[in-house]
């Protein structure tokens, strides 16, 4: 999907904790482009947030944060 204001409010914004969890969590369960809608960025930015994740070995950290916020 091509950019647009309505659609990716956040572009260009420093993924928050949250979002970042959120990414992490439903990444394997969802489309890049359903979760574009949900995180308000373009699905490009997702996966290279997802790859950074990855390669500096913080995926598995934040999906399991993702789990302790829920179950607080």
């Amino acid at each position: 999907m091509m950019f647009h204001p309505d659609f990716h409010p956040n572009q260009g914004k420093p993924f928050s904790d949250e979002e970042t969890a959120y990414l992490c969590k439903f990444y394997a369960t969802d489309t890049l482009k359903s979760l574009s809608l949900a995180l308000g960025r373009l699905e490009k930015s997702l996966e290279y947030r997802i790859k950074y994740l990855k390669k500096k070995a913080l995926f598995d950290y934040y999906r399991a944060k993702w789990d302790r916020q829920m179950n607080a």
